[in-house]
């Protein structure tokens, strides 16, 4: 069965993301919806890019991942269609896909529909509707658009690596309020080669232990562990982490490794 994805900062209170659904439905009635997320924070692609990255390598190969994230048309904006690892996104070149790619796409093209004038306003029901359907039935890239060679490029703030430091930085609340922050397994146990460890942030608070789940401290203790996205997360076993740390996105993280 076709799957296509949605990844949006629509909400579920007015009528934009029945509107959405609505079209898909219409043009491949057969098709199998998934909402991922609806609720991004408005025009917020770092969040949507986070999300995206570490949920749509669940789903099969051949899956459409649309992304309906600062899609009002502009002038300056390209609408794109991309193969990424057997999957293909439709979305906005306003530097998401290179928040979520870590290696260059497979294919790039830049969507040449014509857009309908009464959706001039929701080219997201209109343009990459059509485009998501198309390729959700195994339709060519070629048939919707030209090939191009690049995409808008954003940077993620990434850690800073000194000798026996690691210096990041808070990039995803969830909505356990878990903090995650922009280190990662790999990277931490690059640095760390075995050696103990000191997390230290807000408030002098610190963490000297690395847990392999949630229920490994009592409930309401602190903790950090690697979740499901490989990144690096502050935890309250059963309670509110960035609320009661008081940690909030941006804020930074040390790791201090000891000599040995």
């Amino acid at each position: 069965m076709a799957i296509i994805t949605l990844t949006t900062d629509l909400g579920d209170k007015d009528i934009y993301q029945a509107a959405l659904k609505g079209s898909i439905l219409k043009l491949l009635p057969s098709v199998n919806i998934v909402d991922i997320t609806n609720s991004v924070a408005a025009y917020n692609i770092q969040q949507a890019a986070f999300i995206l990255k570490n949920s749509y390598c669940y789903f099969p190969d051949s899956t459409v991942h649309l992304i309906g994230i600062d899609t009002v048309y502009n002038a300056n904006t390209r609408y794109l269609a991309v193969k990424y690892k057997n999957h293909y996104f439709v979305g906005a070149d306003n530097g998401i896909f290179s928040l979520m790619f870590d290696t260059e796409p497979e294919e790039i093209f830049e969507i040449n529909i014509m857009q309908d004038l009464k959706f001039l306003h929701f080219p997201l029901a209109d343009i990459f509707v059509k485009a998501a359907c198309h390729l959700a039935q195994g339709r060519a890239l070629e048939q919707i658009g030209l090939p191009v060679s690049n995409i808008e490029n954003k940077m993620n703030l990434q850690p800073v690596i000194e000798k026996n430091l690691i210096k990041g930085a808070v990039i995803y609340i969830d909505s356990f309020q878990n903090v995650i922050t922009n280190i990662t397994k790999e990277l931490f146990n690059k640095v760390q080669q075995g050696r103990r460890f000191m997390l230290s942030f807000k408030r002098n608070e610190t963490i000297n232990h690395l847990s392999w789940h949630y229920n490994e401290v009592p409930e309401g203790e602190k903790l950090c562990l690697f979740g499901i996205s490989d990144h690096l997360e502050i935890a309250i076993n059963k309670g509110n982490a960035s609320g009661l740390l008081g940690l909030s996105l941006g804020d930074s993280v040390i790791i201090d490794f000891q000599e040995q």
